[in-house]
């Protein structure tokens, strides 16, 4: 796998880090899962008009950019919002890092027609390091994470790997 640390994978380490641990080691589960089925047809089907998944560095995958200065990420609810809002966090962390400035950010949500502005702080580009480095320590690990049961467990396309 690639080895830079993509904005999937913060998503996920905010989501569980024993998804981005699976994620890490290429085993993938989410082809054939209906939440995700469900969320790509949201976005293929959201926005029609906009220019759609920016993929830059294969690092970032921007779902689309409206007027050359503001980044949409759509997603399907707000139910692990937290997560999303730290990977449109890193988009912008990522894009300042090579030099692009003066870009917003915001998260859509089609389905319940509400959207959400980002913004990245100061105290966000220390938090992103951080959570970088410790992405970073996951990637050498040899074994998943423990496992933490949540609230998403029986949507998450990992279930099965966690509860057999």
């Amino acid at each position: 796998m690639e080895n830079r640390v993509t904005g999937v994978m913060i998503y996920y380490y905010f989501v569980c880090k024993r998804k981005l641990w699976y994620f890490i080691n290429e085993i993938n589960m989410e082809s054939d899962n209906e939440n995700v089925m469900l969320g790509k047809l949201l976005d293929e089907n959201s926005y029609r008009r906009d220019d759609k998944h920016i993929n830059i560095d294969n690092v970032i995958n921007i779902d689309f950019i409206k007027e050359h200065q503001e980044l949409h990420e759509i997603k399907k609810s707000k139910a692990i919002e937290e997560a999303g809002i730290w990977q449109v966090k890193y988009y912008l962390y990522y894009l300042k890092q090579r030099g692009v400035k003066g870009l917003t950010a915001k998260i859509d949500y089609p389905l319940i027609k509400k959207n959400i502005v980002v913004e990245l702080s100061e105290d966000d580009e220390v938090q992103l390091q951080k959570i970088v480095a410790d992405i970073e320590k996951l990637k050498m690990q040899e074994q998943p994470p423990a496992f933490e049961k949540q609230k998403i467990c029986g949507k998450c396309a990992y279930h099965d790997l966690c509860f057999i």
